[in-house]
């Protein structure tokens, strides 16, 4: 798994999001990452890392759930 970096990425859905940076879970110190929605009422969220990090199959292929856009 790598470790995302801060800037903009495309969700595989379409969405645009900017990774804000990376957080760890209080209880477990599991990896989340920070991101923030670049539409709509901008919400704030967090995901786990690897959940971040994985591709998703659509139509056959393997697409990344998020794919970085631009780095910051």
């Amino acid at each position: 798994m790598t470790q995302p970096v801060a800037g903009i990425y495309r969700h595989y859905k379409g969405n645009l999001y900017e990774v804000v940076g990376l957080a760890h879970h209080s209880e477990t110190e599991e990896p989340l990452v920070v991101y923030r929605a670049l539409y709509g009422e901008f919400g704030l969220w967090v995901r786990p890392a690897a959940m971040f990090d994985e591709s998703v199959i659509i139509d056959g292929q393997h697409l990344p759930r998020f794919a970085l856009v631009k780095a910051f």
